[in-house]
């Protein structure tokens, strides 16, 4: 059974002089009563750590952490938010860091972080936002996708798992593939089909689906680096009560549209410091062992060196336009780019370091609770970046939306348009 919803924890409200528990019925999402800057953003950050010791008891810290607004500043006051703009993030991440306070092991909880929240911050009722967002943040959850199937995976408004009424709940069966970190989720967020006659876009509804639910089995899928990262997750005859529906019933497509385009975000534009990620590791590489310099492999370094500077750069300019509303197009243009660049930025380490570089660390069948690219060798982060162009959005299906919805080329030809989904051929 899932959790029942907690509406009673108090909100709260924050001034530029105080911070103060309200009562019950305070409005969540009130603004605060002055401007937030980076340098009232850093005195509550230092008065918060004055009352709660970095070192002391990690959960309790976050949930402090969230209580206080200083979770995800740009999310509404009461929700882990102040209402500040998503650029002075880092000025809270970055107080943090310092004082050495425990995170919320954001690459464990990715999913959650990058799609799960937004879709319910968006489209969530009162009730669903109070439930599920401070338990994400904190980690106390894991959260997974339950998107993807065996028939749909680019196709994604394809989808045939179904969920049928029954009483005043669900009943959901189907299969899903592709699953990251279904072995360790505690929820997953869910489209599925709830009305077959209509067109595909048409008949779908999003739910948040209890992964200890009866009726849910998760199995592993070995990939190429020998892990078990990913999952097939099967649905017999799981029960989701209404209140785990997210959006209207046959408006499930509007939702998920929320969800993959933060996704696409998060893959392609999440935020770095210059030389983070892998473009970091072939540069250290390069400066540690001259000895395998060469000059084509000279050029090719600083080409991708400014390739992924230039990336770095747009994401911050992406996540700046992202203050405004959600994300759109623009965000499956930075994560096609983004798959581009990994493999190519993988695939010059491997070329960089010889027959070093074939060498794989392991090939044990482990199922991990994190992605850890850069604590891994060049073998893996080869083989591992050939799955960025195929999750979050195959990058054929990226190119055109780009061209569509960015460039305003015309349409490919549909010939599914209008017609019910239980007509279509399969």
């Amino acid at each position: 059974m899932a959790a029942p919803f907690r509406a009673g924890r108090p909100a709260l409200i924050l001034h530029s002089q105080c911070i103060k528990f309200a009562a019950k019925g305070t409005e969540v999402g009130a603004s605060v009563a002055e401007p937030v800057t980076a340098e009232s953003l850093r005195e509550r950050v230092d008065g918060f750590l004055a009352g709660h010791d970095p070192a002391g008891d990690r959960l309790e810290f976050l949930r402090a952490r969230f209580d206080a607004g200083l979770a995800w500043v740009h999310y509404p006051v009461g929700l882990g938010g102040l209402g500040a703009p998503r650029v002075l993030q880092p000025v809270v991440d970055q107080r943090f860091a310092a004082a050495g306070a425990p995170d919320n092991s954001p690459r464990r909880i990715g999913i959650g972080l990058g799609m799960a929240a937004p879709t319910i911050l968006r489209h969530g009722t009162a009730a669903q936002r109070e439930r599920f967002l401070r338990p994400l943040w904190t980690a106390e959850e894991v959260w997974c996708q339950l998107f993807s199937e065996p028939g749909a995976g680019s196709d994604l408004a394809g989808v045939a798992t179904r969920a049928v009424r029954d009483g005043d709940g669900w009943l959901v069966d189907g299969q899903k593939v592709w699953t990251s970190m279904a072995h360790q989720a505690r929820w997953g967020i869910l489209l599925a089909r709830t009305d077959p006659a209509a067109p595909k876009h048409a008949g779908l509804t999003y739910f948040l689906c209890d992964m200890h639910a009866p009726g849910v089995e998760v199995r592993p899928l070995r990939q190429a680096t020998g892990e078990a990262e990913f999952n097939e997750v099967f649905l017999s005859g799981v029960r989701l009560g209404d209140e785990l529906r997210l959006g209207a019933v046959g408006e499930g497509w509007a939702v998920a549209r929320t969800t993959l385009m933060n996704e696409r975000v998060a893959i392609g534009g999440a935020a770095l410091p210059r030389e983070g990620g892998m473009i970091g590791v072939l540069a250290r590489t390069w400066r540690r062992r001259p000895e395998l310099r060469s000059p084509a492999l000279h050029d090719e370094v600083l080409r991708l060196w400014v390739r992924a500077e230039a990336l770095r750069l747009t994401g911050i300019r992406l996540r700046q336009q992202l203050a405004a509303g959600e994300p759109g197009p623009e965000g499956s243009a930075m994560k096609l780019a983004f798959a581009a660049l990994t493999q190519q930025i993988s695939g010059t380490e491997v070329e960089l370091l010889g027959a070093e570089g074939l060498r794989h660390d392991h090939w044990r069948a482990d199922r991990p609770e994190e992605l850890d690219l850069i604590g891994r060798g060049p073998t893996y982060r080869w083989l591992r970046a050939k799955g960025n162009s195929i999750e979050g959005g195959t990058s054929e299906v990226l190119r055109s939306i780009v061209a569509e919805r960015v460039l305003g080329l015309p349409a490919e030809p549909r010939q599914d348009t209008g017609v019910a989904w239980k007509d279509l051929p399969r």
